[in-house]
């Protein structure tokens, strides 16, 4: 028998939740939707869809056991708020809220009414955070010292919510939030320092436009950007390790790995190399046959293992993969980074 969800929100994700849920994951099925626009809920009435006309008729459905919340993020608090407790279990659409204090009054309330609560980080299941996930705990560049997350575009778009500083829009609320999510599943470590330059290039509201600098105690260092302004993009992953790099090009996961293949010694050589830009010794190429190149290595991922999750987790068959700690490990980083930002300079912490 399927546990019935219902959505709040019909929007563009909201839509998107309720399609794959029905294609993909066998284990639960949408009942029903509720919308404040006209147009979201002609759209879900044809879609097949229960309306509910208010939100205290989607909370008195005793049917509907899980309700996931795809709204402004401005608004992402109340609402689960008022479904667990009314005993709804919750998922809501990152960034979970607008700061961490919010998250804190909602974790409060899910552990009163012992009910589930959870954040939609379905990016921790994308194929290319998976391969750099299995390339470190492999070892197979060595000790990880230096991380470089990107994602980049030249579209100078900040689609709906986005665009609003009173919705909880920008870049660090809309793509930060699994990028930093992505780095804490990787490094097992406090961040120690942050430097963070926010850039308002074109919006006039929320930052279009960012790179955050992170030092962690255990010595890595992780340079996270996202920019919606950049015409020449660069690799979306690239990691040095202390035996070889790795680099991650693209969304279509095109790069490879390079590691040390020789314990030859580099000497320095008494002819300096003369490049096109000038000449160098210390960059000179190394000796292709000290090198290793080896592909990428092969992983399965998919959106759908964020809800088979849910379900186990409904059943008492597994952990909950996106526990609401972690989220608020990474809201209290946001918060420390839009602080860092208007100091100007770096600032120490212990996240």
């Amino acid at each position: 028998m399927k546990r019935k969800l219902a959505v709040i929100g019909y929007g563009g994700i909201g839509s998107w939740h309720c399609k794959n849920i029905t294609e993909k994951i066998e284990g639960l099925e949408v009942k029903g939707i509720y919308d404040i626009r006209p147009e979201a809920c002609e759209k879900a009435k044809n879609d097949g869809y229960v309306l509910y006309p208010s939100v205290k008729d989607l909370l008195e459905d005793d049917e509907v056991e899980l309700v996931t919340i795809a709204v402004p993020n401005n608004f992402h608090k109340d609402y689960s708020i008022a479904c667990l407790q009314a005993g709804k279990n919750v998922i809501c659409e990152k960034p979970v809220t607008m700061n961490a204090e919010e998250l804190r009054e909602i974790i409060r309330v899910a552990e009163e009414n012992g009910k589930l609560f959870t954040i939609h980080q379905n990016r921790r299941w994308d194929k290319d955070y998976l391969m750099i996930k299995k390339i470190l705990a492999e070892g197979t560049v060595g000790k990880p010292y230096y991380i470089e997350s990107r994602v980049q575009g030249s579209r100078r778009m900040l689609h709906g919510w986005r665009g609003y500083r009173e919705n909880g829009g920008g870049m660090v609320y809309d793509w930060g939030v699994h990028l930093f999510d992505q780095l804490f599943k990787l490094i097992d470590s406090p961040v120690i320092s942050v430097t963070a330059h926010l850039i308002n290039l074109y919006s006039k509201e929320v930052d279009d436009n960012f790179k955050v600098f992170l030092q962690f105690e255990n010595g890595i260092s992780a340079l996270v950007e996202v920019a919606t302004n950049c015409f020449i993009n660069q690799p979306r992953w690239h990691i040095c390790g202390s035996n070889g790099t790795v680099e991650i090009k693209n969304w279509e996961l095109e790069g490879e790995i390079v590691t040390l293949g020789s314990d030859e010694i580099m000497k320095w050589e008494d002819d300096i190399i003369y490049t096109a830009a000038g000449p160098t010794r210390t960059m000179a190429p190394r000796p292709e046959h000290t090198m290793v190149r080896q592909p990428l290595p092969q992983v399965e991922g998919g959106w759908a293992s964020f809800y088979n999750n849910i379900v186990d987790v409904l059943d008492s068959k597994a952990e909950l993969a996106v526990r609401p700690e972690e989220a608020l490990r990474v809201m209290t980083l946001i918060d420390f980074i839009f602080d860092t930002a208007k100091a100007g300079k770096p600032q120490s912490c212990r996240i």
